[in-house]
Order: C-alpha cells, then structure tokens, then sequence
C-alpha cells in the first residue's frame, strides 16, 4: 500500500486516523440516498460503478437500495460508497488545510487524494482532486486503508483528475 503525503497534512497523522477507524455503529440497513449529479458526473459515476471491484475489505458486493449506478456497496454492515455527492464544506474548511480540525484530515492512497471526516464514530471519505466527488463511508470493525486501497485503481480509472463541478 502506498500512502503519499498530501500538502495538507504529514503521513503520520492521516495514517495513525485510518487505521483507527472501527468506532462506528452503522446498521444492517442497505438504504442510500443517491446523489443527483450533472449529466457530465453521472457519465463518469457510471463509469466507476463498471470499474469497482467486487470485493472491498474481503467483502463482496451488496448494493444499497435503491438500486443506482451511483451507488455500491460492500458486506454487511455496508461499506457504502455514493459518486457524485457535493463537496462537503470540511473540503474547503482552513481549518481542515492546517491540520487543527480534530474531526476531519486530507491525505492520499494509492494516489487518490481524501478528505477524511467522522461520521457517527465511523469515517467518511471523499475523493478530492477528481472531476466528481466519491463519498466512501466505512463502518466500525472494517479497516479504512484496506478499503481506499481496494478502491484506488477503480477512482483512478473512471474518475479523471481535476475539479468537480
């Protein structure tokens, strides 16, 4: 697994918040909001949901319902991943970009860049740097860096480097 150290925080921090990740309390539910992206997104997002992997984390494949080419989904409780979400205002936030946001942290995997939030004491990612946001929301007991390695070459392929609409 290769970790590159993103301009907003050192390696050993963002590493020491994956692999903490397991403190969540998601539920068996497999029912998803599913984003409504500009046309140009949601080409991209199909072409992600061709690309994905079907296993994440040595899970395989349960999709949430609605049944959505934007979203997918991994084991039970469901890793949940959602493309073309809006950019979450923590992307943004100074605080986050100087590492004194305690709940949110900026770093890659495997060359994709993340924005890593706490989500109900599980973590939330989002795909920074690519033309559509991908929101990956991991549930206690899974390992976060196992999954966004799993996920890498699918986001990196489908998904071009840029800004997001």
């Amino acid at each position: 697994m290769k970790f590159s150290r993103h301009r907003l925080i050192g390696l050993p921090a963002f590493a020491l918040l994956i692999t903490a990740a397991g403190c969540s309390s998601a539920d068996d539910s497999s029912s998803v909001a599913v984003p409504s992206p500009s046309e140009a997104v949601t080409k991209l997002c199909r072409n992600l949901d061709k690309a994905l992997p079907r296993t994440v984390d040595g899970l395989s494949r349960n999709d949430p319902e609605p049944e959505s080419a934007l979203t997918a989904g991994w084991g039970s409780p469901v890793i949940i991943l959602r493309c073309g979400v809006v950019r979450p205002p923590k992307m943004i936030d100074p605080k986050v970009a100087e590492g004194r946001d305690a709940d949110a942290v900026a770093g890659g995997v495997n060359g994709v860049d993340w924005l890593q939030e706490a989500q109900d004491g599980g973590y939330r990612f989002t795909s920074a740097n690519r033309k559509a946001y991908v929101e990956v929301s991991v549930p206690e007991g899974r390992d976060s860096a196992a999954v966004l390695v799993d996920l890498a070459s699918a986001v990196k392929s489908a998904i071009p480097v840029g800004i997001a609409d």
